[in-house]
């Protein structure tokens, strides 16, 4: 069973985004929206974590990128920028979503 995990938190204010990384299976894709869209831009600890989640597709939703003053080509190597559309795409081609707070 595939899963989409969506992280809205700031990976600087709340542990969702490791929590999501660490249950995420091979296979799952996680998807950083809101103030987790600061996580697809870090460096440090953060960005590592997400480097190393081998078998995880990460991807980043662009409009919150931009709402929040930050441009695609900031993004982590190997994080994809989608926008709505692609939202809706990555929700309808896995078996289930599960949202992390």
């Amino acid at each position: 069973m595939t899963v989409l995990h969506t992280v809205n938190k700031s990976p600087f204010e709340r542990n969702s985004l490791e929590a999501c990384i660490d249950h995420a299976t091979d296979g799952s894709a996680v998807l950083l929206i809101e103030d987790a869209v600061l996580g697809a831009v870090a460096v440090g600890d953060i960005a590592a974590r997400i480097k190393a989640a081998n078998g995880i597709k990460i991807y980043v939703l662009g409009p919150d990128l931009a709402a929040r003053g930050m441009t695609e080509d900031q993004v982590i190597d190997g994080i994809d920028v989608v926008d709505y559309g692609g939202f809706v795409d990555l929700a309808a081609t896995h078996d289930t979503v599960h949202a992390w707070m």
